[in-house]
């Protein structure tokens, strides 16, 4: 794993060696923090890094900052502009992926929110294929159900909840599959173990709504705009049956790190014909383009380095 140089580590760009907590840190024994995950993505062609939606990635980051009782004085423009920082810093040409986290820095043991001292850093890494397959996935209905809002917060990166995720993925990777849909405790398929779900049924995209426990994503509110304007489809949020995915006609599950990944089967029955699916295909094509800069219409989501 290619990781950055230099982090940005309470209040100023470091080395990444000098880059630390402490094991008694609040936030590694609790579990209380929070956290982004952006993307940079390299035109060799313009010699040009460009950074995806900062202003929404941080806006939900403060949002799920402010869930956990987390005080702090950065807003959405000072975060990235100490994002291009830190990117200047080690002059990074290649495809990259940010990690920015507040988190409950006081040293000691007690479990609570309140009299905290919180804290920020952010380090990089180069981009590594999260669904390795993710032009044909084969995805299974997790055992694990999704965790609730009156449980911990679903809509924010809350660190400790993701051990939720990381059981659904191990599980279903360990059983042959590429990913896993979870259901929700209704019923209902909320998502993936991290990334957001869409189904297409009679011409029709349908993603669940943001209150069936779902992360409020980035790439799907990115893939719902340009569906509804640039394809011309009709999008509906609404609850999704689990039975619905067997005969949905395509699927693909979104997310910053899983992009538009495409989903051919489910607990072994294809979905559609077995392949990618040309809705799919069609806003692959186009959002690649527009994360790269290829697309005019669109640079207003980009900030370039």
């Amino acid at each position: 794993m290619d990781l950055s140089k230099h982090a940005f580590f309470e209040g100023k760009i470091v080395p990444l060696s000098e880059a630390k907590i402490s094991i008694a840190t609040h936030g590694f024994l609790y579990g209380t923090a929070v956290f982004g995950g952006l993307r940079g993505y390299w035109n060799e062609e313009m010699k040009r890094l460009f950074v995806f939606r900062p202003y929404d990635h941080f806006r939900r980051l403060l949002h799920s900052a402010k869930m956990m009782a987390m005080q702090t004085d950065y807003d959405e423009e000072s975060l990235i502009e100490l994002t291009l920082d830190l990117l200047r810093t080690d002059n990074w040409q290649q495809d990259i992926y940010l990690r920015p986290t507040f988190y409950k820095a006081n040293l000691g043991i007690g479990v609570k929110l309140h009299g905290l001292k919180d804290e920020f850093c952010m380090f990089v890494m180069a981009y590594e294929p999260y669904v390795k397959n993710d032009a044909n996935a084969h995805v299974t209905v997790s055992s694990w159900r999704r965790i609730d809002d009156n449980v911990i917060p679903a809509r924010g990166k809350v660190a400790g909840a993701y051990v939720n995720s990381a059981l659904i993925k191990t599980d279903a990777v360990r059983a042959g599959f590429d990913e896993a849909f979870v259901l929700d405790n209704n019923g209902h398929i909320s998502e993936g173990s991290a990334m957001n779900i869409f189904m297409v049924r009679d011409g029709t995209l349908i993603t669940p709504p943001v209150t069936d426990n779902i992360l409020e994503g980035i790439t799907r509110k990115s893939v719902i705009e340009l569906a509804r304007d640039e394809l011309g489809l009709e999008v509906r949020e609404r609850s999704i049956d689990r039975t619905e995915v067997f005969i949905a006609e395509e699927l693909f599950l979104t997310g910053t790190a899983a992009q538009i990944t495409a989903v051919t089967k489910v607990d072994h029955r294809p979905v559609g014909a077995g392949v990618m699916g040309p809705i799919t295909a069609r806003l692959r094509t186009m959002y690649e383009d527009i994360l790269r800069g290829k697309n005019k219409k669109y640079e207003h989501w980009n900030v370039a380095v």
